[in-house]
């Protein structure tokens, strides 16, 4: 199943969506320490699997809180989805 979180707004649409079929393979959950805004942690869902998901109190503010990990900030890539399983985490913007 695909998780998005985030929200719509006259500049974009803003998504963290989470594959939760390929986030309950992980073992080492490096999305957690990875983000330096702390945006993620780890739930378990209806089916009893844990799963990362973006903090509720985060998701109003992903186009600002993503920012400084976004190229202008200076990455290649973003430190979340480089430390998550392959494909597990994607961005919308």
């Amino acid at each position: 199943m695909i998780a998005n979180y985030g929200y719509k707004d006259g500049s974009g649409e803003y998504y963290i969506s989470i594959n939760t079929d390929k986030c309950i393979e992980c073992s080492d959950r490096g999305c957690l320490t990875a983000c330096p805004k702390e945006m993620f942690e780890i739930i378990t869902d209806d089916y009893d699997d844990e799963v990362a998901w973006v903090k509720k109190e985060k998701t109003r503010a992903l186009a600002y809180d993503c920012a400084e990990c976004k190229p202008a900030g200076g990455y290649t890539s973003l430190p979340c989805t480089a430390a998550c399983t392959p494909g597990a985490i994607k961005h919308s913007w």
